[in-house]
């Protein structure tokens, strides 16, 4: 590598590692917690859990019997929205006071064996959780903190591939795993050069995954635009159903069609996910791998028949995949905790690099020309190799 290469490699790598540090830092921080949402939901009763007086292998209600209690718990509202709680006999209903409606009221959380109401609120996460929901996707910024992390998430991606590039060469040189203990700036930034090449691919992951989710509500009202328009479009002017089937029948016609698949989401007829004319009824499947992989089936309201299947295009899939990714949720508790570790070693990647700049920018104070952090190439080598 040249010297105006190096030189070059290395500003990319400052910069865009100053640039979104601190922000990085608070990702890190906030995302910690985050891994383990669930768990810290259910402790603080924000999460439902199933009716303990019904064995495991009672039979399910009908979906329509669900609907019916969860609008019997909520006097005039109607459900919007049925979700299957994965690896639960649970249910949330998503209540509103019409199907028209974009404003939910309630979420109204059903035992499928029994029927039970086993809560019923105004959302999922607990207070804390979604304060650090909030501030870990869009800085409590709505729309502008989204753009905001999207930019810092292209900084990101940019300050790895650009650390690669400059210190991989020079590491080579040393053992692997080396740690230098000759001064404390040389041992911050072998503990620095080492964690990130070993969190290299993991952040990278991360990064990519963070930035797709960024875009989430952009993704999904393109979706919304152009395949589920296309989807309905025959049926716009079509005169309004003159009876409508069950619930439950909707998704045994969908599941029939779909082997290895399970319901995920239940949208019913006159919402914006369905209009007025059928239920889409969203399938999963049914693996750990496989289970964002959504598949949403058109069911004709009045008839059952199918009117339209077709898989997410790429980009919806990637959403659907990079959100679970983000925070380990494909693995259950032990990649949980495995994720919290990455996310600990992420930390020291970064106060470390925090350090070794702060560290290098007292040393520059001398310099007759410290702007340049004397990047020449023997100067950028030393820099890079102490």
């Amino acid at each position: 590598m040249t010297s105006k290469s190096l030189r070059i490699w290395i500003r990319v790598h400052t910069w865009t590692s100053l640039v979104s540090m601190l922000f990085l830092l608070l990702l890190c921080v906030t995302g910690l917690p985050l891994i383990f949402h669930e768990d810290i939901d259910r402790a603080f009763g924000q999460r439902a859990i199933p009716d303990t007086s019904a064995a495991a292998t009672t039979p399910h209600l009908p979906l329509d019997r669900l609907i019916e209690i969860a609008r019997q718990a909520r006097p005039g509202e109607t459900v919007r929205f049925a979700t299957a709680v994965r690896d639960e006999p649970l249910w949330n209903m998503e209540m509103a006071t019409s199907v028209e409606s974009r404003k939910l009221t309630a979420i109204v959380t059903v035992d499928a064996r029994t029927g039970a109401v086993m809560r019923t609120g105004d959302r999922i996460r607990s207070p804390p959780m979604q304060f650090l929901r909030d501030l870990h996707a869009e800085l409590l910024l709505d729309d502008v903190g989204m753009w905001i992390l999207a930019v810092i998430g292209l900084c990101f991606v940019a300050s790895i591939v650009s650390g690669v590039v400059v210190y991989a060469p020079f590491m080579r040189r040393l053992d692997f795993g080396t740690v230098r203990k000759t001064s404390r700036r040389v041992y911050w930034l072998d503990l620095h050069n080492l964690s990130g090449i070993l969190l290299t691919v993991w952040l990278l992951a991360v990064g990519l995954t963070g930035i797709i989710n960024t875009f989430s509500e952009q993704i999904a009202n393109h979706w919304m635009a152009t395949e589920l328009a296309d989807m309905l479009g025959p049926w716009r002017n079509a005169p309004a159903p003159s009876k409508i089937i069950s619930a439950q029948s909707a998704i045994e016609t969908a599941l029939a069609a779909a082997p290895g698949m399970t319901v995920a989401t239940v949208a019913m007829p006159g919402t914006m996910m369905a209009g007025p004319h059928h239920y889409d009824v969203f399938l999963s499947g049914n693996q750990p791998l496989t289970s964002k992989l959504i598949i949403p089936v058109l069911i004709n309201a009045e008839d059952g028949s199918i009117t339209d299947m077709r898989s997410l295009p790429w980009y919806a899939q990637a959403l659907f995949i990079s959100k679970p990714l983000h925070f380990g949720d494909y693995g259950g508790m032990p990649l949980k905790i495995l994720w919290a570790l990455l996310d600990l070693g992420a930390i020291v990647v970064l106060c470390s690099g925090l350090y070794l700049w702060l560290a290098r920018l007292r040393r520059s104070h001398g310099n007759a020309h410290p702007s340049e952090f004397q990047l020449t190439q023997k100067g950028a080598t030393d820099d890079v190799l102490a």
